[in-house]
């Protein structure tokens, strides 16, 4: 029995599942649609994409170096509990190390790259069915050169930073090492959004002006007076926002972009920050509020 597009899509709406997978259901069914679900459900498949509805704003946070690249990955699963399942953080390992290796240009490539015998879709809804939650690979940054990786904590945050440094021989210096993981420290705990001043979106910028400027005029403030508030306002702005602007957490009395000058000088090479990278654990992802009542009706439904 053959089979057109429109099975392929009839049978993706039924079960959830993938395109490809759908297609190579129905081509080992025949065609036929009955036994195509049974062969997703036979494989776990269907199950997976019915766990792949759920919110899944738990999950870690990991790094991996390799050779001159750094990679920082966020993978996330339903619970906290499963973030601490060995098969779970292999896994999240094993995906860093892909993207590290096969320089992936986003998350939908790195579903496609392979992880010994499987992809790494393969290998993510087979982890889906034998640890029972859903599990997202989120994001991922992929930096060459000289980089430093530091996780915080239980992989509730990770930060990576690219560095741009005069003399090679600096880097294996533990004065480079220790300046390296300053920064990355720095960036976990006072969450910069921008590495410079030059770095500020116009329109971020312009945005922040008008918003200080009402802020200063509903005080009560002369036009000129207004005006000196909103330019001293926007240094703290820069101060807050900018990297290399922030006090240094470790010395309160100088700016990041001084501190790096200094080690630069002692170590006689010129030390640049190139890029950062910040990820926080299911930021931005709203979690669900599930009451007992609701927990009680979805096990009876």
């Amino acid at each position: 029995m053959s089979f057109a597009a429109k099975d392929v899509l009839k049978l993706r709406e039924k079960t959830g599942c993938g395109m490809m997978d759908c297609k190579k259901a129905l081509t080992e069914a025949d065609g036929a649609m009955d036994r195509a679900i049974e062969i997703l459900r036979e494989k776990g498949i269907a199950v997976a994409a019915k766990k792949a509805g759920r919110i899944a704003a738990e999950g870690i946070v990991a790094a991996a170096t390799k050779a001159n690249v750094g990679v920082l990955i966020e993978v996330n699963s339903e619970t906290d509990f499963v973030a601490k399942n060995k098969k779970f953080i292999e896994f999240v390992d094993a995906c860093a190390k892909a993207v590290a290796d096969q320089n992936p240009p986003d998350v939908e490539a790195l579903l496609a790259c392979s992880l010994g015998a499987q992809t790494v879709d393969e290998a993510l809804k087979e982890k889906v069915l034998v640890i029972g939650e859903n599990l997202k690979i989120r994001r991922f940054a992929r930096f060459e050169g000289i980089t430093h990786s530091y996780i915080h904590g239980d992989g509730r945050i990770g930060v990576l930073v690219a560095f741009d440094v005069e003399k090679d021989a600096v880097v294996s210096l533990e004065l480079f090492k220790e300046l390296s993981k300053d920064i990355a420290m720095q960036i976990a705990a006072s969450n910069p959004l921008w590495l410079s001043k030059s770095d500020v979106a116009p329109d971020v910028l312009e945005r922040e002006r008008q918003i200080l400027m009402n802020q200063a005029k509903n005080e009560g403030k002369p036009e000129n007076v207004a005006i000196k508030m909103v330019e001293g306002r926007i240094a703290k702005y820069y101060r807050a926002s900018c990297l290399l602007e922030q006090e240094f957490i470790k010395d309160p009395e100088t700016n990041v972009a001084k501190y790096i000058d200094s080690v630069a000088e002692k170590l006689g090479a010129k030390i640049r920050v190139l890029k950062f990278a910040r990820f926080e654990r299911g930021e931005g992802i709203e979690k669900k509020g599930d009451n007992l009542a609701d927990e009680v009706a979805g096990m009876l439904s």
